[in-house]
C-alpha cells in the first residue's frame, strides 16, 4: 500500500528512458525521467557565491527533499519555493534536508532566496547538465528562451526541468517523486510531509 502510495505521486503519460539521455525531447509531455527505486547521478553544481559543489557531497549528509524548479523568474516557483520554506521547520524534525536546484545563472540564486525567504540551499545546474541526466529536461521554446533572458538580463539556457519533487536517501536512492509537466501544479506542502511521514515510519 505504501509503494503504490508513492507510485501515484508520479504524473503517468511519461515514460522512462533505460538508456541515457541521447535526445532531449521538445515537449515536457515527453520527458523520460529516473524512477522510484533507481539512484540519481552525481554532478556538478554552484553555490550562491559561484562555488563548486559535488551533488553527492550535498545529500550524504542527510536524507534529501530534492527540488527542481524552473527559476527564480518563475511565478509559479517562487511561490512552491516560499511554500517549503515554511515547512522547512517540519521537514528538519522528520530528519530531512530540503535542496533545491535550477538552471538559473548563480548570481541569481541570492536574489531569489531574499524574494522568497528561503534559508534552504539553492544551486545552480550549469548548462542543465544534472537536469539532462535525471531525464527531466525539456527543450525551452524560442520565445520563452527570449522572456527568460529578458527577466534575468542574462543568458539563457535551451533547456528547462520540468518541475520535480523527490525524496532521496543518502546515497541517492529515489524514494517518491512528484513529476508533473504541468508546470503550473506543484506537489502541496500537505502532501509532501504526509510522504515524509510515511517513508520515516517504514
Amino acid at each position: 500500500m505504501i509503494k503504490k502510495l508513492l507510485f501515484i505521486c508520479t504524473i503517468f503519460g511519461i515514460t522512462h528512458a533505460t538508456k541515457a539521455q541521447s535526445q532531449i525531447p521538445n515537449k515536457a509531455e515527453d520527458i523520460s525521467p529516473l524512477l522510484i527505486g533507481e539512484r540519481i547521478p552525481n554532478a556538478n553544481l554552484l553555490d550562491v557565491e559561484g562555488h563548486e559543489i559535488q551533488l553527492k557531497d550535498i545529500i550524504k549528509v542527510k536524507p534529501t527533499v530534492l527540488v527542481f524548479y524552473r527559476g527564480g523568474w518563475c511565478p509559479y516557483c517562487n511561490t512552491q519555493l516560499s511554500s517549503l520554506a515554511e515547512s522547512e521547520n517540519e521537514i528538519i524534525e522528520l530528519g530531512y534536508q530540503i535542496v533545491a536546484i535550477s538552471p538559473d545563472h548563480y548570481e541569481n540564486l541570492k536574489s531569489t532566496m531574499e524574494a522568497d525567504k528561503v534559508t534552504y540551499n539553492l544551486y545552480a545546474d550549469p548548462e542543465a547538465i544534472l537536469i539532462q541526466d535525471m531525464g527531466i529536461g525539456f527543450k525551452t521554446p524560442s520565445m520563452a528562451k527570449m522572456y527568460i533572458a529578458n527577466k534575468t538580463k542574462m543568458d539563457a539556457t535551451d533547456i528547462l526541468p520540468v518541475p520535480t519533487v523527490m525524496i532521496l536517501n543518502t546515497f541517492g536512492d529515489i524514494l517518491f517523486e512528484y513529476i508533473n509537466p504541468n508546470y503550473k501544479v506543484r506537489l502541496s506542502s500537505e502532501l509532501l510531509l504526509a510522504s515524509l511521514k510515511v517513508l520515516k515510519a517504514e
